[in-house]
């Protein structure tokens, strides 16, 4: 490390500095997760700690306490000589953050998602959902790799990175995503407890419950990281079983299942079923996932001054995430061709019909009408209880439960990550829950309260659109480190992932404005309106400063903003320690 240029422009994305005159060698047993430099020419309030030179080695210089996982062990990766290239016992090791990170593919808004989109359209969208869960997989590659390679997840690297400004409202902007979803997801649990009691609890408590489980799932933890995973794969699988259940007692048409999978079409689609496509991306792709994936993945043993060692871990974890996500998209599907076959093209009168004859006690649900049937999780639940037994209601009610809680324990990491990351802030899990849980039980329970089920499952709908504003907030920013080389040394994107991940990102985020602007254009409120576009406004100004930021660190140079403007990129954007990565054949800490 050298002296840096005196011409060096001022415009900072990342806070690094280097010292005058001094290049010290840096040991590979000092390459942990906090053993990061925060160094800088001249210090500012911001970073005021000063690197300890005295025993000939540099310290970690971190703002307050380091930054820690919310995991307090590490899993340790086994040595397979022979098996080289594919071993599934180091499969097995890695296996974990993958199936926790899926579990926000089948949170209840997915749920639902998959139903109105079966009840809307049949099997047409099948492939939309195809698209969008590889979509899903490999934005998830690029937040997995960046916690891998750097060893500090997406919130962290934002907190080093960007400016105080910027980083604050992204902090409050992935905070709004994560509560957004735990609000679906008390949504969910509260409507599985009461079709589950036959309405003997209400919804209000249900949604009091929702606090109290919570509470116990937190204690798992305290049995081992490894049981807590397990914990998390039994969830999937009850909702695997349920859903599979539904699948088997429907018996859909496989002939069309499979059109509707690998044929993009949508003969006889209009506006509905669009909205209908654009809304599946949007519950699907997540933004607080993003952070959530990048920190899990720290809970494995790798030592990142070995190549070898990275690049595997890497591989490793994208199959595992291949593997996850294939099983929830599996999931989905069984929950969209359900519907698809039973209900598509139903109307009211038939679905009231239906269950007046078979004494239901739900048949005022559906009026007595010939308009097209709209179903919710609280209605989808229903109406296969009526024409399939009340069995398939109680089997999609735990399924719906499953999907809950286990997407409430994953929000509650997310939650804790983000926190830690961007503000340093320790809190413990109780009252990092007590907050989140308190500010979406709030509004979820005076709906319950004074309304009745109905407006309780529409706020589903604002909160995907609430969850679809927030999206450039994690994808923008992910993509600008992942492409950066002084951040990710030979991981850095390469031009074709650059491109590509480029394209991806434009097409989610188009697609989900799309979303925000049919929502409020059928809000029919000159004042919604109003303040709809002056936060429009904002909104894009920030996306505007991401992206120019992201731009630059995907080559475009000429964008960068010289001498003038102090909130741009610098020249050396990097984190000390990764350019003194070792070659591949570092010897290994296992």
């Amino acid at each position: 490390m050298g002296e840096k240029e005196s011409g060096t422009t001022p415009c900072e994305l990342v806070h690094v500095a280097y010292l005058k005159d001094y290049a010290p060698p840096v040991k590979t047993a000092d390459m942990s997760d906090g053993n990061y430099q925060h160094l800088e020419e001249t210090p500012s309030e911001e970073h005021s700690p000063k690197a300890d030179l005295s025993n000939g080695s540099i310290d970690p210089v971190i703002e307050g306490e380091p930054f820690t996982s919310y995991f307090d062990e590490k899993i340790p990766i086994p040595e397979d000589e022979q098996h080289t290239w594919f071993s599934f016992r180091k499969l097995w090791a890695f296996t974990g953050p993958g199936f926790l990170m899926s579990i926000a593919y089948l949170d209840p808004g997915n749920i639902e998602s998959d139903l109105q989109s079966g009840s809307v359209a049949g099997f047409k969208l099948l492939w939309v959902l195809l698209v969008a869960t590889i979509i899903g997989l490999l934005l998830q590659r690029l937040a997995a790799r960046l916690g891998v390679v750097t060893g500090l997840h997406l919130a962290e690297v934002c907190n080093r990175q960007y400016p105080k400004a910027p980083r604050i409202l992204l902090w409050l902007m992935v905070e709004i995503a994560i509560i957004g979803s735990d609000m679906q997801e008390v949504i969910g649990s509260a409507i599985a407890i009461n079709l589950l009691s036959v309405g003997i609890i209400p919804l209000w408590g249900g949604v009091l419950i929702t606090i109290v489980d919570t509470f116990f799932f937190l204690f798992l933890d305290k049995y081992g990281l490894r049981k807590l995973e397990a914990f998390f794969g039994l969830l999937i699988t009850i909702m695997a079983v349920t859903f599979g259940y539904e699948y088997i007692r429907v018996s859909p048409d496989q002939g069309q299942l499979l059109k509707g999978m690998f044929f993009p079409y949508c003969e006889g689609c209009g506006t509905r079923q669009l909205e209908q496509a654009v809304g599946i991306v949007g519950a699907v792709i997540m933004p607080h996932n993003m952070y959530l994936h990048s920190a899990l993945v720290k809970s494995r043993e790798v030592n990142r001054a070995n190549k070898k060692e990275v690049r595997e871990a890497n591989k490793y974890f994208f199959i595992e995430s291949a593997i996850a996500l294939f099983i929830s998209f599996i999931i989905n599907v069984f929950v969209v061709a359900v519907f698809a076959e039973a209900f598509f093209g139903k109307t009211n009168i038939e679905v009231h019909n239906e269950c007046f004859n078979k004494t239901s006690p739900h048949s005022d649900l559906f009026p007595n009408n010939t308009d097209t049937l709209e179903v919710d999780i609280y209605k989808g639940g229903v109406v296969l209880g009526c024409f399939f037994g009340p069995a398939a209601l109680y089997i999609w009610a735990i399924g719906i439960l499953a999907a809950g809680q286990s997407s409430t324990m994953t929000g509650t990491y997310s939650g804790q990550f983000v926190m830690e990351g961007f503000l340093n802030l320790k809190w413990s899990r109780f009252a990092r829950v007590i907050l989140t849980r308190s500010i979406a039980i709030t509004p979820t329970l005076f709906v319950a309260i004074f309304q009745d089920v109905e407006h309780l499952t529409g706020m589903n709908d604002f909160l995907n659109v609430l969850q679809s504003l927030q999206l450039p907030f994690a994808l923008i920013p992910v993509l600008t480190f992942t492409s950066l080389r002084p951040v990710m040394n030979e991981f850095a994107n390469g031009l074709g992932w650059k491109i590509a991940g480029g394209i991806l990102i434009l097409i989610v985020c188009s697609i989900n404005i799309y979303f925000v602007v049919v929502y409020v254009s059928a809000l029919g409120h000159v004042v919604f309106y109003v303040i709809a576009a002056l936060l429009s406004v904002a909104y894009m100004c920030f996306v505007v400063y991401l992206t120019w930021q992201c731009l630059v660190a995907l080559g475009l140079k000429f964008l960068q903003c010289g001498d003038t403007c102090p909130i741009g990129l610098t020249s050396n954007p990097e984190l000390f320690l990764l350019n003194n990565m070792e070659k591949d054949d570092t010897p290994s800490n296992r």
